[in-house]
């Protein structure tokens, strides 16, 4: 076991695809941070849960919880502040408009529903080779970059938008480190490295001497963090949505075209919840390795 650093900042997402809150503390279950993308915009027309991916206008949204955190599924309420300035309730009768008229789609806000609900989580397919066109342009590659294995995903991640009984694509929790975003900025020092840009729930100050791009050497890993652990289970591959403007960060294309020419594609770490309890901003983090350390 070693300690690579300590947990900069901590981030929950309430709606899917829309910006979220950074946090002091956490509790995190096998479901990832509480109150993360427990809520969800759905396309009227297409019966299909969208992500930032394919609705990035959801960027320039901000959710946060509001009121007593009940558990990891059903917080007390969530609120949408658009970019307009206008702050609503996810419970409010007129959101549905609201996003509606933003996305330039017939929209409305939807909670988690049971695994057993297959049907809800279904991906639209128009015909067997359109949703993966549809897929593989939200990518936004340039000619002559690479683009993940799209051609072989998994049947499930064909078939549905995201692990069934959830909101995520592939698993509750991702984590980012200060090393790779110094890394990148040191390629590309003209572009805006703001971390809100990556989505992650956990961000990691690491050890002076950790540089480069740590984390993808984590993979297959254990990270123990406060009280919980975390099994890093696959790098994260980006897509388009990291240029994309949110509140307060700027449209920065260049930002991509560094990942993909400098990371290979990947920034940060995927994970899945292997010991459940609190972490804090100011936790150590350690490494194990093998199952040895």
């Amino acid at each position: 076991m070693i300690k690579v650093g300590t947990v900069k900042s901590i981030w929950r997402y309430p709606v899917k695809g829309m910006a979220g809150e950074s946090l002091g503390s956490a509790q995190v279950s096998e479901r990832g941070v509480y109150g993360d993308r427990v809520l969800a915009v759905q396309d009227v027309v297409r019966q299909e849960i969208q992500s930032c991916k394919f609705r990035p206008e959801l960027l320039k949204c901000r959710a946060t919880l509001t009121g007593q955190l009940v558990d990891s599924d059903a917080p007390a309420s969530v609120d949408v502040l658009f970019p307009d300035g206008c702050r609503l309730s996810a419970a409010s009768p007129g959101i549905h408009q609201k996003i509606s008229d933003l996305l330039g789609h017939s929209s409305r806000i939807q909670a988690l529903r049971p695994a057993s609900d297959e049907a809800f989580y279904q991906r639209f397919k128009e015909d067997d080779h359109t949703w993966l066109d549809e897929l593989k342009a939200t990518f936004e590659r340039e000619p002559g970059e690479p683009l993940p294995d799209l051609d072989n995903l998994p049947e499930e991640m064909q078939t549905y938008v995201s692990l069934l009984g959830s909101f995520f694509l592939v698993s509750p929790f991702h984590i980012v480190t200060t090393a790779s975003l110094d890394y990148l900025k040191s390629k590309n020092p003209d572009s805006d490295w703001h971390v809100e840009r990556f989505r992650p729930n956990l961000v990691i100050e690491t050890l002076p001497e950790f540089d480069g791009l740590v984390e993808q050497s984590w993979v297959g890993c254990s990270l123990k963090v406060g009280g919980v652990t975390v099994s890093c289970s696959d790098t994260a591959p980006r897509c388009g949505a990291v240029v994309r403007e949110q509140q307060g960060v700027p449209k920065d294309s260049r930002v991509l075209r560094t990942i993909v020419r400098e990371a290979e594609q990947n920034l940060g770490v995927y994970g899945d919840i292997s010991a459940t309890g609190s972490i804090c901003v100011g936790d150590a983090a350690y490494l194990y390795r093998t199952i040895d350390d």
